[in-house]
Formats: structure tokens, C-alpha cells, sequence
């Protein structure tokens, strides 16, 4: 049950954070925190910055999750070897997305950058869905209930 938590509770941010960065996107404030990973504030968003800060500090926190999940599958000897691989895939994805979100910022948005951002979130978001799907196919284990025996006299 934890994993089937763990794996939803993930995937879930993570369209969040996607929907967020749609937004961030087409509303044209990608730039609006010009300074990487922090806004010229620091931690205190001010109110120039606070839809950037909001999409930095959603992409923490998944970023967080993604990794926690993966170790947890990887640890677990109860997932298989496919939800292992795109759970690493994911792992490795959400790695590149924190430092390619680096260079897009330092860059100043150019196009290349931003698809290629697009494009691996794309690919991440793939195989969080691929780990959802695998965990909710572990069955989950079963207690056994001890059964009356009839005890004829």
C-alpha cells in the first residue's frame, strides 16, 4: 500500500508541476527570478517572483520525490526488474531537469534549452506513470486468517 502511495502521491506532483511550468511558460515570467536557484530574496519570495519561486519550489519537492521513490523501489526486492529500470530513467530524468532548469535560467531561456527541458519532463513524467502502473499490479501480501477447524466429538 505504501508503494502504491508513494508511486501516485509522485506522478500526481509531478503533472502539478508540469501544469505549473505550462503556465510559467506562457505567461512569459520564466525570467521574472533572473538568479539560480534562488530569487534575488533568497528563500523570501517576493511578490515580483512568487509564480518562478512557487514552479522552483514544487520542482524541489518532486525532485525530492522522485529520487525517494526510486530508492525505495530499488531497495524493495518485491518490485520488478522493468519498474526498477524506469524508475533509474526517472531518477536520472529529474537530475537532468534540475540542471538543465540551471542552464535554462543562465541562458536566458533560449528555445533549444526550454524544448529540451519540455522533452525530458516528457520522458520523466513517462516513467513515473510506467512505475505507478507497475505498482499497482504488486499484489500486496496477504495475512492469512486462521481457519476453524471442525472438530467433530
Amino acid at each position: 500500500m505504501l508503494l502504491k502511495t508513494l508511486t501516485f502521491s509522485t506522478l500526481s506532483i509531478l503533472f502539478t508541476l508540469i501544469c505549473i511550468g505550462g503556465y510559467v511558460s506562457a505567461s512569459g515570467v520564466g525570467l521574472s527570478c533572473p538568479d539560480w536557484p534562488l530569487c534575488p530574496a533568497g528563500l523570501v519570495p517576493l511578490e515580483d517572483f512568487i509564480i518562478e519561486y512557487f514552479h522552483r519550489t514544487i520542482a524541489a519537492i518532486t525532485g525530492l520525490m522522485v529520487i525517494v521513490t526510486m530508492m525505495f523501489i530499488l531497495k524493495s526486492k518485491q518490485t520488478p526488474k522493468g519498474m526498477k529500470i524506469a524508475s533509474l530513467i526517472a531518477g536520472s530524468a529529474v537530475i537532468s531537469q534540475i540542471t538543465l532548469g540551471a542552464f535554462v535560467i543562465i541562458e536566458r531561456l533560449h528555445a533549444h534549452l526550454v524544448t529540451l527541458h519540455l522533452g525530458i519532463g516528457i520522458i520523466l513524467f513517462s516513467m513515473s506513470i510506467i512505475v505507478t502502473l507497475y505498482a499497482w499490479k504488486i499484489p500486496e501480501k496477504q495475512k492469512s486468517i486462521p481457519r476453524m477447524q471442525n472438530k467433530s466429538t
